[in-house]
Order: C-alpha cells, then structure tokens, then sequence
C-alpha cells in the first residue's frame, strides 16, 4: 500500500492496518499459506525436490492468466493448473528415487509445454492482462472472506493428507531403496506427494505471485535445516520461519510501496543468512574450546 508511516508505536500499528478488513483477510490467508507452504516445503528440501517446486511454481503463471482469459476465478486457474501439472510430473518421471534424472527430464517438459501456453493465453487476450504485477510477485490488496476461505479448507485438506502420509513419507525420503524393500509404497507416495506440493504452490502464489512461491516453499525449510537435523524440531521451526517471514513481509508492504512478495523472499533469505551465521560462529567457537582444551603436546 505504502501510503501509511510506520509510528513506532505498534499497537497503533497494527490497530490501523487491521481497521481494513482486506488487510484482516490477508493476515488470515498469509497464515494459512505460510503454515501449509512450510509443512510441504520441508519433505521439498529433504527429498532434493526443489527444482519440481520451481517449475510447479512458474506453472501457476499460466494457470491465471487462463483463468483471466476464460473470465473464471483466479483460484481455479492456480489449483487447476499447478495440480494437473504435478500429475503430470508423476506420470512422467521415471525410477523411484526424488529429484534423480528421470524427474529433471519431465520437469523441463512440463516447464517448457505449459509456459509456451501461458504465452499464448497472454497473446490471445485482447487488452492489457489484468495485474500482471500481481500474478508474478503478489499482493495483499483485494483479498477477500471467500479467498481466504478457500485457501483456508485447501490447505486443511493438505495438511491432512501430509498428515497421514508423513512417517512413510519420511522413511522414502531418507532411503527409498530400503522403504521399498520394506513394503512401503514408494511410487504412490511420491505421487501423492507431488499433489500436495501442486496444491501448496498453487495457494502460496495467491500472496507471492508465482516467481516468488518457490522462495517461500524453499528457504524457511532450509534455513531450519541448517539450524538442526532432528526432523520433528526442524519441521516446526520451519513453520514459524515461514509464519514470521509471511507476517513480516505483510507489515512490511503495508508501509512501503514494493510487491509483497519482494518483502516476504527478503525476509526469507536474511533468516537463511543469518542461520548460516550463527552455524559458523558456533562451529568456530566449538572448534576453539576443542582446542584450548587439548593439553599442551597431547598431540
């Protein structure tokens, strides 16, 4: 928005920014989309997955500049599209380890197909396609109750399906040879799981805009995982990197007049810098003491 002057005082603040009720909806939706993008984005991280996410998220361009042709709602065309192209992936890659060159070979198919249709769904739109600044990097203004509604019964239903697929899905992640010979289903689960990440971009793009979802996706998954490898502990700090990265980017886009997906990947990358910070320096100190505690020629 960038008209109102950040006060110092911040339950003012916050006060002014929640008196607009679009600016409750896309806390509510920042929310939602970050809890749901970091949950997913976590087993991304941990099954080499990112460059499917990547394309999956660029894959949402094309789905709303269809749904803006066609005159349909924007969520369609984001759901429709980024899931059908994550079905694709599935049906398309071969081998049952993620991220392996059978993958990387569908995705740069599916990627190439479908931008060639965003292309032409921009073509044959005949005036100026309507905030295309909004369908790459996002915004929070004109965010409505039924969005959020929507994002909201979305990203229960990923939640969970995540949920209950979580521990086989971390077993197959880890080792898929050895889950597969331990009868775990290795190939549904990779298929369910590209689903849900087909599912989770498409609401993440709705608040970054489709260039930036893979940022939210990715960085605060990484960033925990610098921090610790204890699965449970690295999961829920994701959560909150996410949560706070949303949050802040919120507020931040509120004051100053630049995309919001701009503020949200900033903020996302700082905490990655900083974790990777404290990770050195608390190597370097650990490795200090190591050696100031080595008696004098014990080596």
């Amino acid at each position: 928005m960038g008209s109102a002057s950040f006060s110092w005082n911040l339950v003012g603040d916050f006060q002014q920014m929640w008196s607009y009720p679009f600016m409750v909806n896309a806390f509510r939706a920042g929310a939602t989309v970050a809890v749901v993008a970091a949950a997913v984005g976590w087993f991304v991280v941990l099954r080499r997955q990112t460059f499917a996410a990547h394309t999956l998220s660029v894959v949402a361009f094309p789905g709303a500049a269809l749904a803006t042709l066609a005159g349909f709602a924007l969520s369609l065309g984001y759901f429709g599209f980024c899931v059908a192209a994550a079905l694709a992936l599935a049906l398309l890659r071969r081998g049952r380890e993620p991220g392996g060159s059978g993958e990387s070979a569908a995705i740069g198919i599916v990627q190439a197909f479908l931008l060639a249709c965003g292309y032409l769904f921009m073509a044959l739109y005949k005036g100026l396609l309507e905030g295309p600044q909004t369908l790459l990097f996002g915004s929070f203004l004109g965010i409505t109750t039924g969005q959020v509604t929507t994002l909201a019964m979305a990203g229960v239903a990923v939640l969970g399906v995540l949920a209950v697929i979580g521990r086989p899905l971390l077993f197959a992640s880890v080792d898929p040879q050895v889950a597969a010979a331990r009868g775990v289903p290795v190939r549904g689960l990779s298929v369910a799981f590209l689903v849900l990440l087909g599912a989770a971009t498409a609401e993440a793009a709705q608040i970054t805009g489709a260039l930036l979802v893979f940022a939210l996706m990715v960085l605060p998954a990484a960033t925990a995982q610098v921090l610790t490898a204890r699965p449970g502990l690295s999961l829920l700090l994701t959560v909150v990197l996410g949560f706070a990265a949303t949050w802040a980017g919120l507020v931040a886009a509120w004051f100053w007049p630049y995309p919001l997906g701009f503020f949200v990947t900033t903020i996302a990358f700082a905490l990655f810098l900083l974790a990777h910070g404290a990770r050195l320096l608390s190597t370097a100190l650990a490795n200090r003491i190591a050696s100031a505690t080595i008696p004098a020629g014990a080596a």
